[in-house]
C-alpha cells in the first residue's frame, strides 16, 4: 500500500507510538518514544506475515497497549469540544470507547499493509516549555523518498506521560476530528446518540499530502 492510502486511513507513526507500551517514566518523552518505536517495529517486522494473516491478534495487541498509553477520556473530551459539557456521563464514556475502537481498527489495518522506508525520531527536539506538557517530533520516510513530519503531543497525568494528540504534515488531527464532530452534530440536529453511533473519523488524502500550518 502506498503512502497516500495509509495517510488517508490513519498515521503509521501515530499507531506505533500509541500501540507501544510505555516503559520507565524516568525516561524523557523523546527517549520513551524512540525506544518504543524501535522495539515495536522490530517485533512487527519479525512477525509481519503472522500478523497479516492474524489481524485479530494484532488488533488485540494494539488494544491492550493503547490502554496503557493513550488518554482517551481526555482525547474524547477534546474532540467533543463545546458539546462535552451538555453530554451525559454515559455519552461521554461511550464516545471515548467508540473513538478508541475506530482508531484501533484503522491502526491495525495500516500496520500490516503500510510500505515505508524509515521511521525516525528527530535528534534535535524543541525544549520542553511546561512540566506537564511536551511534544516529540519524528518523520515517516516513504519508499519514494517523501518525508512526512509527525509531532506527538503528550500530557503528564498521574505521573505517566500520555499521548493526547498527533499533528501530521502540519495537519492537527485532534482539531480535524473536533471539526468533524461539530459538523456531525449540526447534521444530526445535536443528537448525541446518533453522532456517537455513526462516528467514523476521516482525514482526506489530499489534505494530508498538501499539509497545513499547525
Amino acid at each position: 500500500m502506498n503512502i497516500k492510502h495509509w495517510l488517508s486511513s490513519g498515521i503509521l507513526a501515530a499507531s506505533v507510538a500509541l500501540s507501544a507500551p510505555l516503559y520507565a517514566q524516568q525516561q524523557t518523552p523523546e527517549a520513551l518514544i524512540r525506544d518504543n518505536i524501535t522495539g515495536f517495529m522490530a517485533d512487527l517486522d519479525a512477525r509481519e506475515d503472522y500478523y497479516a494473516n492474524n489481524v485479530n491478534e494484532l488488533k488485540k495487541l494494539v488494544d491492550e497497549s493503547l490502554d496503557e498509553v493513550a488518554d482517551f477520556r481526555y482525547i474524547g473530551a477534546s474532540v467533543m469540544g463545546k458539546y462535552f459539557s451538555n453530554a451525559t456521563p454515559e455519552q461521554r464514556s461511550r464516545f471515548a470507547d467508540v473513538f478508541r475502537q475506530t482508531l484501533i481498527d484503522t491502526y491495525t489495518r495500516g500496520l500490516v499493509t503500510f510500505d515505508y522506508d524509515e521511521l525516525r525520531v528527530i535528534d534535535d527536539q524543541r525544549p520542553q516549555r511546561y512540566d506537564d506538557q511536551t511534544s516529540v517530533e519524528m518523520e515517516i520516510v516513504a519508499n519514494n523518498g517523501d518525508v512526512y513530519p509527525v509531532s506527538y503531543s503528550l500530557r503528564l497525568s498521574d505521573g505517566d506521560w500520555r499521548v493526547v494528540n498527533v499533528i501530521v504534515n502540519g495537519i492537527n488531527l485532534g482539531l480535524t476530528f473536533r471539526n468533524q464532530f461539530d459538523q456531525s452534530m449540526r447534521d444530526n440536529n445535536r443528537d448525541y446518540d446518533a453522532v456517537i453511533r455513526n462516528w467514523s473519523p476521516d482525514v482526506g488524502v489530499d489534505e494530508l499530502e498538501e499539509g497545513g500550518s499547525e
